[in-house]
């Protein structure tokens, strides 16, 4: 995996960049001894501390300042379009970082076209999509629930009693869910599940497109030297490199423990077996293309919607079932590529690979 998205000087990882600079700014001089990024580091970290005080502690209300609650306090529809935080954010705005960074990260971080995808598709959502659903056609009764809100209800708007409709085995209870009716959730919530399956499939489709070409030359000159590698990957080949048997016994040993808690204790993990191999299937499919967009853009798709929706599918009432295969099939991929982003990092500050393996492993298991 490291010679598609660590070796390719393409594949920049831009969050890699910035604990690079941070590095330089503490331990490099400049030509003329002075460390000046330094300097400007502790200037900048002691600014934004003393200023975080102010939204943070003295002022919470200048996280989110919106104009028309403030002009309409009693309107609802006032509420709902210019809420930042239950709403759709018009004439909403923030003076405080953590809240801009709060979503997608730091927009310091990502790459210009990557910024601009997103306030495309945030303007195509929020404000086309969600009022054209909501107010315009009132789709499934959407006006009965708020515009924004990742909560579940009842039928007349009411935050829906989980605890139930699921019995003491964690499982849930058709009668008990026969009589408290269906679930509900809000628009937003409704159309961004929606969506995330297009991001997956447009995540396949992005990297077969512009990436394919290249990851097959790689796969087929896996053994050879390119030409084309870049002063890093030159400088990095003077290291050993990491026997490929270190990542196959990991994987192997990460395998036989989760089969034998599927399989032991079944009744538990409400897993089988099979559910776990499905699972680290679709973990090994989505690894490649996920990392390829996370090198280049910053932005990692998820697959935590996916996961849920295929094994609630296959494994119906079983919510430990579900929790357990997002697991495997999800944050194991996304650790996997944070994995790849440690070794990208590492091959930038000419870390041995072998060294960086073991740190991240131990890293991982604590």
């Amino acid at each position: 995996m490291r010679k598609y998205v660590v070796d390719p000087a393409e594949m920049w990882w831009p969050g890699c960049m910035v604990i690079v600079s941070l590095f330089r700014a503490l331990h490099e001089k400049d030509a003329d001894g002075k460390s000046s990024r330094g300097k400007f580091f502790l200037v900048v970290l002691a600014c934004s501390f003393i200023w975080y005080i102010v939204p943070g502690f003295l002022f919470p209300t200048l996280s989110n300042i919106s104009l028309l609650c403030l002009f309409y306090p009693k309107s609802v529809i006032a509420h709902q379009i210019g809420s930042g935080m239950k709403g759709l954010g018009i004439l909403s705005f923030t003076f405080d970082w953590s809240v801009v960074a709060s979503y997608l990260g730091s927009p310091l971080v990502c790459p210009l076209f990557a910024i601009v995808n997103v306030i495309v598709g945030y303007v195509f959502v929020v404000y086309i999509m969600i009022p054209i659903s909501y107010w315009g056609f009132d789709i499934y009764n959407a006006k009965t629930f708020p515009i924004l809100s990742s909560h579940l209800f009842n039928a007349q708007g009411q935050k829906y009693d989980i605890h139930r409709i699921v019995n003491n085995k964690f499982e849930l209870d058709q009668v008990a869910y026969g009589k408290q009716g269906r679930i509900n959730i809000s628009t937003f919530f409704a159309l961004t599940y929606g969506l995330n399956f297009a991001a997956v499939v447009a995540t396949l489709t992005q990297v077969g497109l512009f990436n394919g070409k290249e990851i097959i030359s790689r796969f087929r000159a896996s053994n050879k030297s390119r030409k084309s590698d870049d002063i890093h990957t030159k400088l990095m080949k003077k290291y050993p490199d990491i026997p490929g048997w270190w990542f196959h016994g990991m994987l192997v040993v990460s395998l036989v423990l989760s089969l034998i808690l599927c399989i032991v204790w079944v009744d538990q993990v409400q897993l089988p077996w099979w559910g776990l191999i499905l699972a680290a299937a679709i973990a090994l499919i989505f690894t490649l293309p996920i990392s390829i967009i996370t090198a280049t853009t910053n932005m990692t798709p998820g697959l935590n919607v996916m996961t849920e929706y295929i094994i609630g599918l296959i494994i119906p009432g079983r919510p430990i079932a579900n929790v357990c295969f997002k697991t495997f099939g999800y944050i194991s991929m996304a650790q996997a590529v944070s994995f790849l982003a440690d070794f990208k990092l590492g091959h930038y500050m000419k870390i041995p690979p072998r060294s960086m393996f073991i740190v991240q492993v131990l890293y991982y298991i604590n």
